[in-house]
């Protein structure tokens, strides 16, 4: 394999993409590796990289710290959209990969690349949200998957080369109980005993939240301030959004709210079991479904909950940077334009209880709801409405009388 001189790697450090540096340079006629590693929350995981990456073999190494703009620029407005993957993924790690494979993009450009490179295997959704992200910023460079072309088949293979090639493991073993993925938004837990559908998930497993019976014995309650569909405050406290969510993260984890057991169909299509843990997340879809409810009208409330299943479907593909996602972003964002007003939520043992709500342009009005007749609203209205609303019943059931 030739021809190619420089490459940008999406690094994360771990098993696959230490064994990736030695690869490349030993079957491409021993290019640069640039080692890319884009922070969206991975906490203590980027830790030590940069000595790593140039141990195996990169000439130049970046850590980008992309929290704020992960969290300001496409969490929030994808929670604002009401996304959910098959009525319950939250999209952790689907809605990460586009600004991770953005950044690499920007960094091989800048370093004169001729190539990308990532640790994806050929089984999962997440070789299709960088590809594709490299498509439509960066397509003219070539794309390099070893997992699709190496000789490499398992774990243990992996290691084999590795201790071959004198890597240092760091304490990475042969049996790896869980495969994850951790963000600011969410982790994912994959594998071990979570592979047989009859298993309850070991509590041990979990790193974000507590069981909802080792929770606290009284409600802790949270005010959450929108402007326009995002988040901007907490119990009348102005936040950044990075701040915003670690504070939610936090309450819901003490809580046990967040979790959520999942057989998802990849889209290479086989089906897939993983249990998330995402705390900050599930009480902001809470708030914001409340919200919704609050200040849309019936008409626009079914467009939102109608596009919002097709835009997850569009994150979870890996169709971020396509015009139809940008556009689909754009018309909610008007629909929620409205959407400026608070939430207040009782957290409870693993519970979200709806304690109040607020906006100055809720849709909500007290007298016409109200069971005594007023002003606005006549009882004898409803005679002439239901006589029209239901003409075309009447019609049938004097035609089709057989």
């Amino acid at each position: 394999m030739g021809g190619v001189k420089k490459i940008a790697l999406a690094y994360s450090g771990g098993l696959d993409t230490s064994i990736i540096i030695p690869w490349l340079k030993e079957n491409y006629n021993n290019p640069e590796i640039v080692a890319v590693c884009v922070d969206v929350g991975q906490g203590e995981e980027t830790d030590g990289l940069e000595e790593k990456a140039k141990k195996t073999g990169a000439s130049k190494f970046y850590l980008a710290d992309m929290r704020k703009e992960f969290v300001e620029e496409y969490i929030f407005p994808m929670a604002m959209c009401g996304a959910l993957y098959e009525n319950k993924y939250m999209l952790g790690t689907s809605i990460a990969r586009p600004l991770q494979a953005k950044k690499q993009v920007e960094i091989a450009l800048k370093e004169g690349c001729d190539a990308l490179a990532h640790g994806c295997t050929g089984k999962g959704n997440d070789q299709v949200r960088f590809e594709l992200t490299y498509k439509s910023l960066a397509p003219k460079l070539e794309v390099i998957a070893p997992w699709r072309i190496w000789d490499i088949k398992s774990r243990e293979d992996a290691i084999a080369y590795a201790k071959k090639k004198n890597i240092d493991l760091g304490g990475i073993s042969e049996t790896k109980i869980y495969s994850r993925d951790r963000n600011i938004w969410h982790i994912s837990h994959e594998g071990g005993e979570l592979e047989d559908l009859a298993n309850r998930p070991n509590e041990a497993m979990f790193v974000l939240s507590r069981s909802p019976k080792d929770a606290p014995d009284r409600e802790t309650e949270v005010t959450i301030g929108f402007e326009k569909g995002i988040p901007v405050s907490i119990d009348g406290k102005k936040m950044g959004g990075v701040e915003l969510l670690t504070y939610l993260n936090k309450i819901g984890g003490e809580n046990g709210v967040g979790r959520s057991d999942i057989l998802e169909n990849r889209l290479v299509g086989m089906k897939s079991h993983g249990v998330y843990e995402t705390p900050g997340g599930t009480i902001l879809y809470a708030a914001l479904q409340e919200l919704r409810m609050m200040v849309l009208d019936k008409d626009s409330l079914k467009v939102v909950n109608n596009l919002s299943s097709q835009y997850a479907e569009m994150v979870y593909n890996g169709k971020y940077f396509t015009n139809l996602r940008r556009s689909m972003e754009t018309f909610i964002r008007e629909l929620m334009k409205y959407a400026t007003g608070s939430v207040k939520l009782a957290l409870y043992k693993g519970n979200i209880i709806i304690a109040g709500r607020d906006s100055k342009y809720s849709l909500y009005d007290a007298d016409i709801a109200s069971f005594a007749t007023g002003d606005n609203y006549s009882h004898k209205d409803s005679r002439g409405f239901i006589n029209l609303f239901g003409l075309q019943i009447g019609i049938e059931s004097l035609v089709q009388k057989d």
